[in-house]
């Protein structure tokens, strides 16, 4: 059985999605990849697998500076739902500042910090660290 690897990108750049995209595709891994263009996109998305009761992502990848609500306030947000089910969770900015870097490790949630631009490299080290026994590439 092969399990597909369920992706969220939260980021407000059309190219970084695109860039994202391509790069899921050369990784060789059978990704389902949905992208949210803010925090409050995703948060909403969140509920409705919730709701629907759906199979949520696997992989959150947060940009930090987006419209409506930002990474951080996304990661506010998503602490309030209350999600028991274990979700891999890594801000992906083009950030530099060493605060941001720091901020990241205070939210339980989150397992790291990536630098832009993602790396086919980065993203297979990403899915290769899924518990998922099915997951095949």
């Amino acid at each position: 059985m092969n399990t597909k690897i369920n992706l969220l990108v939260i980021d407000d750049d059309d190219i970084n999605i695109f860039i994202i995209k391509k790069i899921v595709e050369k990784t060789g891994y059978e990704a389902k990849m949905v992208a949210k263009t803010n925090g409050l996109m995703a948060i909403d998305y969140l509920k409705e697998l919730i709701e629907s009761d759906q199979v949520l992502p696997h992989l959150i990848l947060i940009d930090i500076n987006m419209p409506v609500l930002n990474g951080w306030e996304f990661l506010d947000a998503y602490e309030k739902l209350g999600i028991k089910t274990e979700i891999d969770m890594y801000m992906l900015s083009s950030s530099v500042y060493e605060n941001d870097i720091e901020k990241a490790k205070t939210y339980k949630t989150v397992k790291g910090f990536i630098s832009k631009p993602l790396s086919i490299e980065r993203l297979v080290e990403l899915f290769e660290g899924k518990s998922l026994d099915s997951i095949q590439p």
